[in-house]
This record gives C-alpha cells, sequence and structure tokens, in this order.
C-alpha cells in the first residue's frame, strides 16, 4: 500500500487555515519580534526537509494489526497514512506513536518504524489533546501559567470572556507547528521572558530543544500536539488560583487558569456532571461534616486526626496488621531521625536531599526519615544472616516525612508527615517468583475488602541501572509470571523491576496507592550478604519493596470520597446510634450503648430531651450511623449479642 496522493485528498484533510486570530499589528514589540524571528527559522527548517525529502528513501511501517505499508521517509506522515486506512480513522485520530514515541500526525516519518493512530478514547492521546488545549488559552484537563507583574489578578467572571477568546482561535483551525532550534537561538528569542530563560538555562541540557507555534504564540514545549486548534470543539474554563513558580513561596506569584477540553459537547456535559459528584464528595468537605480530621497553619501538610478519623486510621492498619500475620511479615519500630551518612550511602541525600527535613546536631547533619528502606537495610546488617532466615519480611508503619512544596499541598493527598503500611521483603534470587506473586495475592486481597477493582503498571529495567549485570540478567530469566485478578492477567516475559497500581474508586477516577518494586541497588550500596546454602558468605539479597494502602492517609482520602462518607460498618466511625423514645428509656439505652461499646463498636446515645424522636433519627441518618436502634431492641437483646456481631 502506498501513501495517499495528497492533492486527491487535500479537501478532505482538513488542514489548519492560518495563523491569525489575533492580528499582528496589536501584538506587542516582543511578540512581533519572536514571530519574525520564529519565520526566518521555519524557512530554514522547511529548506532543510525539502533537500531531506528530495533524497527520500522507502520505508516500511508496520501497523498494530500486523499489516506493513510502504511510506517514503521524511515525506510520509501518519496522518497521510491514516487517511489511507481510514477517513473516519484520520478525522478521529489526536495523535500518533511511532516505535513508541508520541508523534505530531503531520511530522513527516523518519525511518522504518510501527505506528499507532490514537484516539481520544487513549489516554496519553487525552494528554496531548488537553496539553494543546491550554497552548490555546494561552490535568485530567490543562492549566496555564501567567505572571501579571503588579496586575489585578483573573476573576471567575471573566471566564466567559475567556472562553469567547478561545472560541475564536478553535474556529480558525491554527495548526500547531514544531520547530527545533538551538538553546543560544532560543534565549535570544524569549530574552524578554525571564522565565522561559530560566527553563532554558536550568531545565535544558541539550544543544537543542523544541519550540511550538499556535498563531501568535510561541512557546518552548516538547509536544507533540493536535494537528490544529479546530480539533478543540468543546472547552470549559473552570477555575483559577494563585500559585508560585516551581511551588516555591519565595518566588513570583503566577496566576494559574483551569480548563476541560473535549472532542464534543456531550462529553463536555458529562465531566460537568461528574465534576459535581465528585464536589459533593470531596474527603476535605466529608472530613470536616464528619469531625474525622482538619488542618492547621501552625504545621501545614499535617493532619490532624480527631477520634472518629483515629478510629479509621487505626482500624486500617489493625486490617494490615491482622494480614500480615497470617503472610509471615514481621512488624518492626525503627529511628524516625538519622544522620545524613545513612542517606549518603542510600544515594538519597544525592538526588532527595531538598525534599527531606534536615537540620544540624552537633557537628552532623541529621534528617527525618522520608522512607523507611535505609533503617531496615541496618536491622539486616546488624548480624550475619544466613539463607535459612529468607525470605525476610520486615513490616514498618513508623511516621515518614517529606518536604512537600507549600503550594503543592492538598488534603490528605499531598502531605508532609504521614504513614504506610510500608515492607521490605530479603529474598534470594529463587525466591523472587514466589515472593512476587504472594505481594500480588496481598494487593488482591486487601483491594478486594475495599470493592476497587486496579490496574497495573510495569517498569522495565532503566538505561541507568546500579549492579552487576549478571544479577538483572538472572533476574529477567524468571518468567511466565501470571496473576488472575479476576479482570486482569499479569504475563511478565522478563521480571519487570517495578510495578505501579492504580485503583479504580466508584465514580471512575484512577489513584496510584501501592507499589511492588525489586530491588538490587540498596543490597549493593549497604553492602548486605547473607550466608548461602553452598558455604557463601558473600551472597547478595534482592529486596522487594512493597505497599498496599500506601500512604495511610492517601488512601483514607480515597476511601472516603469512594463511600461518599458513607461508610462500611467494620470501618466506619459511627456504627451504632440508639435513640431512646422517651426520657424513661435513657437509662437502658445507655446500657446498651456500653455494651455495645465494649463489643468493639462505635456506638452512641442521643439523650437530646430537645428533639423530637423523628428529628433524633433524621440526625442519625444524616450523619451515616450504620444502625440506628429504638425501643424495639429491648424484646430480644441478649447482653452478649454485640460481640457475636462484631
Amino acid at each position: 500500500t502506498k501513501p495517499g496522493d495528497k492533492n486527491k485528498k487535500e479537501k478532505k484533510q482538513d488542514k489548519g487555515q492560518g495563523n491569525g486570530a489575533v492580528k499582528e499589528k496589536s501584538l506587542p514589540g516582543y511578540v512581533a519580534e519572536r514571530l519574525s524571528l520564529y519565520e526566518e527559522l521555519k524557512r530554514e527548517s522547511d529548506s532543510l526537509l525539502a533537500k531531506r525529502a528530495a533524497d527520500s528513501k522507502p520505508i516500511t511501517v508496520e501497523l498494530p494489526d500486523g499489516r506493513k505499508v510502504a511510506g517514503k521517509a521524511w515525506v510520509t506522515t501518519p496522518y497521510q497514512l491514516a487517511c489511507d486506512i481510514s477517513q473516519g480513522l484520520a478525522d478521529n485520530a489526536v495523535i500518533s506513536r511511532v516505535n513508541g514515541e508520541l508523534w505530531d500526525l503531520d511530522r513527516p516519518l523518519e525511518r522504518d518504524c510501527s505506528l499507532e493512530i490514537l484516539r481520544f478514547d487513549n489516554e496519553d492521546a487525552q494528554a496531548v489533546y488537553w496539553h494543546s488545549s491550554a497552548h490555546i488559552l494561552g490535568e485530567n484537563g490543562f492549566y496555564y501559567d501567567m505572571f501579571l507583574d503588579g496586575q489585578k489578578g483573573v476573576s471567575s467572571t471573566e471566564f466567559g470572556d475567556l472562553e469567547t477568546l478561545c472560541k475564536a482561535v478553535v474556529k480558525e483551525k491554527q495548526p500547531f507547528e514544531r520547530l527545533e532550534i538551538s538553546k543560544e537561538t532560543l534565549l535570544k528569542m524569549f530574552k524578554y521572558n525571564k522565565f522561559k530563560c530560566r527553563i532554558l538555562n536550568e531545565k535544558v541540557s541539550t544543544p537543542t530543544t523544541t519550540v511550538y507555534r499556535c498563531g501568535p504564540l510561541i512557546d518552548l514545549c516538547r509536544g507533540p500536539h493536535v494537528r490544529h486548534t479546530g480539533k478543540i470543539k468543546a472547552m470549559k474554563i473552570y477555575k483559577n488560583s494563585s500559585t508560585y513558580w516551581e511551588g516555591r513561596s519565595d518566588m513570583e506569584t503566577l496566576q494559574r487558569i483551569y480548563g476541560i477540553s473535549f472532542p464534543d459537547s456531550k462529553m463536555l456535559k458529562e465531566w460537568e456532571r461528574f465534576q459535581e459528584e465528585a464536589k459533593n464528595r470531596d474527603h476535605r468537605k466529608i472530613g470536616k461534616d464528619q469531625e474525622l480530621f482538619f488542618f492547621h497553619d501552625l504545621s501545614p501538610g499535617s493532619c490532624f486526626f480527631m477520634p472518629r478519623g483515629a478510629y479509621i486510621y487505626n482500624t486500617l492498619t489493625e486490617f494490615i496488621r491482622d494480614e500480615y500475620w497470617r503472610r509471615g511479615f514481621q512488624e518492626v519500630a525503627s529511628p524516625n531521625i538519622y544522620n545524613s551518612k545513612l542517606w549518603e550511602t542510600s544515594g538519597h541525600w544525592q538526588h532527595y536531599s531538598e525534599n527531606m527535613f534536615s537540620f544540624p546536631v552537633e557537628d552532623d547533619i541529621f534528617a527525618l526519615k522520608p522512607m523507611n528502606c535505609p533503617g531496615h537495610c541496618l536491622m539486616f546488617s546488624h548480624r550475619p544472616r544466613s539463607w535459612r532466615e529468607l525470605p525476610l519480611r520486615l513490616a514498618d508503619f513508623g511516621v515518614l516525612h517529606r518536604n512537600e512544596l507549600s503550594g503543592t499541598l492538598t488534603g490528605l493527598t499531598r502531605v508532609r508527615r504521614f504513614q504506610q503500611d510500608d515492607a521490605h521483603i530479603f529474598c534470594t534470587m529463587d525466591q523472587i517468583e514466589s515472593e512476587m506473586k504472594g505481594c500480588l495475592d496481598f494487593l488482591r486481597c486487601v483491594y478486594d475488602v475495599f470493592g476497587f477493582s486496579f490496574q497495573l503498571y510495569l517498569s522495565t529495567r532503566p538505561e541507568k541501572y546500579l549492579g552487576d549485570i549478571a544479577v538483572w540478567n538472572q533476574a529477567e530469566k524468571v518468567n511466565s509470571l501470571e496473576f488472575d485478578t479476576k479482570t486482569l492477567y499479569l504475563n511478565l516475559s522478563s521480571l519487570e523491576t517495578k510495578i505501579d497500581i492504580k485503583i479504580k474508586d466508584a465514580i471512575g477516577r484512577y489513584h496510584q496507592c501501592a507499589t511492588i518494586q525489586l530491588d538490587f541497588q540498596l543490597p549493593i550500596r549497604f553492602n548486605l550478604t547473607f550466608v548461602g546454602k553452598d558455604g557463601d558468605d558473600k551472597a547478595r539479597p534482592v529486596i522487594i519493596h512493597r505497599a498496599i494502602l500506601g500512604s495511610v492517609e492517601r488512601m483514607i482520602a480515597i476511601l472516603t470520597e469512594n463511600y461518599a462518607g458513607k461508610w462500611p460498618l467494620w470501618l466506619s466511625p459511627r456504627q451504632v446510634m440508639l435513640v431512646p423514645v422517651n426520657p424513661s428509656c435513657e437509662d437502658y439505652a445507655k446500657r446498651v450503648c456500653k455494651q455495645f461499646t465494649e463489643g468493639g463498636f462505635m456506638a452512641d446515645a442521643d439523650l437530646d430531651s430537645s428533639c423530637l424522636l423523628n428529628k433524633k433519627i433524621r440526625n442519625a441518618q444524616l450523619a451515616q450511623y450504620n444502625f440506628i436502634l429504638g425501643e424495639k431492641i429491648r424484646s430480644y437483646c441478649h447482653p452478649y449479642m454485640y460481640k457475636r456481631i462484631k
């Protein structure tokens, strides 16, 4: 199959119409200068592309179904091939993937490759779609930051005006143009913008990088993008806020505008309904209404759990502890503060110290631990170990601290102080497969109780890795690991080094909580050894990092929103409410309440004489009590029934 005839299909290919929504004569001088330089560079780039096209060689493009089609290097584009396959596919295409890399639809292919055409139902395509929408404006959705230099901020009353301007840009179908430019030239192009210059000087380590043009906007961007602005069919600007440059409070204040976009208006309306539901489920609102937890400015990012919130917290940890006993884990307690030498050994000091709370102690620097693994390595190495002790499964609910930027703190989902159901399994190479299966079974067991479905995301050995190549190669020989999660089958033809788990909540959102990761680096860094079966006292263990809940705080946020505050009985902070019909029943209600409490229930009795019976019942319903008991329980309650129910 040959690529489609360009002239024949030009009418159908829906090309962008130009870059003119904002007349250049109305642009500030520095923008006009930037555009002039861009046009000069674009001509040079087009000339180079024309030379490459003139010397083009045939290439072979493999499609997802295994078919192979012919193309020409530096001439054939993914969009042309999409048109050959189906005009419907081309019309609905958002982006392409070439050899696993996201690729602009109008960017010529350069060599033999595999090609996928991605529609909006693909997560990567959605990310590209929303990123392109941000360029039109200037996560689920998108946002754009602005520095207004003393001008008043954007208010919600101006959202409609901004949407009108965006619609004008969309109507013009302005193409997204990609250009690779030297860092030196880009510093000249953006000399009027201190933020872009900072990015170039601090973040760009390569001789060249890319910019994209959309109308008069030229921005530093890796891309890729949709073909033109006309692909954005429905857009809504819904929120604004202030933020700091790089999230640092000592840097400039920026205005952030949030928006969302979709290929059709029906999807936008569905999103609006979803947002209303999510708003009603917000864990910060429910946590306040149900008196579970709160935050205070005197300890930002550190949650205060009130009695009922602490009940949920402790119930979750006890649930995991019960599983630990059944699965051969041993719980330990390790220090909160370590000398920085520990973190230098583990490698965290070099790469993570800015996210740690550190302070001087006498003549040394100490830090609060942000993770448990280095401390567990010390536990493993404090005495000689034998192969008979392996696998050694150490679990720790130790308090962790991470110095998150103040601008990123968000309820319980992003905090500075938290606990994890953290565990580290020290095992031999031969035990990896069974231990990984055990971790996955643990995961399924816990998430089944919560009612979560989940997805597994795999990461392979990184290009830059630490450790003996033989260790990696031996680990990767473990294959055919299959795990049935009722709806998900995991096949690992070579053992992966990391599995990230995303759970799906009641309204379809995904959250990353659990992680299972193989680690060959820390055993080397800490020189961990054990005496093997063959008597070798230098045998090296492998560490499996494993967390199921992840951050307990984050899991409570997710569960709060998943259940919308309607807690299942075993986890509920309000399980039983006793409602006496009249004052003569109050003593009996107190006795029954006490029996429930002694049986391990969270029970209360409403003795407010100012409320009528129906009002008391309604109050208990609104407070989400699981059971509301009245006078009739007197006739059949046995004093020991409460423990049996529990």
